[in-house]
């Protein structure tokens, strides 16, 4: 962010600088790429307890390790692999985290393999269509609602975990499916501007 940036944010936005450029870059935007999909899917399951600024400082870090986030690869990962990673510095080295991820990745192939894409499936509960709300103050947004809820129940259905209704919530504000920014944020008109269907989506 520019020093002469005068532009308004979010509050949560305000600072540091890597908080900035997430929220101005990434959060809210829709994602269609299962690759960022499950990229969110593994340090959102990570986040759980810790702050979301702790995990965008390992960002590159679970980079790195979980193979540039793909599934396939990761869904290889064996008990040996799980091990090393609960020894790696540059990630939350959190057992029951890292096993959840390896899960994670497996059930992602199986709702590839069913829908055609992990973003099918997931947009299919909103029609293809972002929700855009108008809240006014960060107090009023939820930490989860009836939708995610039941996104999260059928993924616990299909085998994820880590994917409890905060956390689904959380998955998504950050790819798109809600658009959370406050109504005085400027990125809140951008992303309502673009707001359009997307075709092709399943049903969850």
């Amino acid at each position: 962010m520019m020093e002469n940036d005068a532009r308004t944010r979010c509050p949560w936005a305000a600072k540091p600088e890597i908080m900035t450029r997430y929220h101005d870059e990434e959060w809210g935007v829709p994602v269609h790429d299962d690759r960022r999909h499950f990229e969110f899917l593994v340090l959102e399951g990570a986040q759980a307890g810790l702050s979301w600024l702790t995990i965008l400082k390992r960002r590159e870090g679970y980079r790195e390790v979980f193979a540039g986030f793909d599934p396939q690869a990761v869904a290889q990962f064996d008990e040996a692999h799980m091990e090393a990673l609960a020894a790696d510095s540059r990630i939350i080295r959190n057992r029951a985290k890292i096993r959840a991820a390896v899960g994670n990745a497996r059930a992602f192939l199986a709702v590839q393999a069913e829908y055609g894409s992990f973003d099918a499936y997931l947009w299919g509960f909103v029609d293809g269509r972002p929700i855009v709300n108008a809240w006014r103050t960060q107090a009023e947004l939820p930490a989860q609602t009836p939708l995610s809820e039941t996104i999260s129940k059928d993924l616990k259905r299909r085998g994820f975990r880590f994917v409890g209704p905060t956390v689904m919530y959380a998955h998504m504000q950050a790819v798109g499916l809600v658009n959370d920014h406050l109504v005085s944020c400027f990125r809140y008109a951008e992303l309502a501007a673009t707001r359009t269907a997307m075709p092709q989506c399943g049903k969850g």
